[in-house]
């Protein structure tokens, strides 16, 4: 199990970069405006969905608020709103994740390669430098007593 974990951070190093970079603009750019917003909705007591609206797509646009919103009078709306898109953010990025973890140990590995042996076990039988070429670096020697058949499966395609 251990190795799912390990292979899928290792395979998303990239996403996971672009995943942060993205958390960050999306905190500039929609958080801290709806932060804002909402704060300025709530002045009168309650929720005024009205002045939500008209300020809304204003202070989306003029990248002004998240200076605003820093400030003792916004901070507490800015930290719930941050708050709960982080949580929904988190959720996301760990469904993206699962779902492209390894299904199996064996994923991504080529079937019928020696990536299966260790140490240079595949050279007690097969050669690295002369022969029938089978890889790049297995060769099946020639001067080999015993069976030296190879079977070719697949397609021969030149250009």
């Amino acid at each position: 199990m251990n190795y799912k974990v390990s292979k899928t951070l290792k395979d998303n190093k990239k996403s996971i970069i672009i995943i942060a970079v993205l958390w960050v603009f999306f905190t500039i750019v929609l958080v801290a405006p709806i932060g804002y917003t909402i704060g300025l909705s709530c002045k009168q007591g309650g929720f005024d969905f009205q002045v939500f609206l008209e300020n809304i797509f204003t202070e989306i646009v003029s990248f002004t608020s998240i200076t605003r919103v820093l400030g003792s009078e916004y901070i507490g709306y800015f930290g719930k709103t941050l708050l709960y898109f982080t949580i929904l953010y988190l959720i996301f990025t760990f469904i993206g994740l699962f779902k492209s973890k390894p299904k199996h140990e064996y994923t991504d590995i080529e079937h019928g390669s020696s990536d299966w042996s260790e140490g240079g076990e595949q050279y007690r039988i097969l050669s690295k430098n002369k022969g029938i070429i089978l890889s790049k670096h297995n060769y099946l020697p020639t001067d080999k007593r015993g069976n030296v058949n190879v079977l070719v499966v697949g397609r021969f395609r030149f250009w």
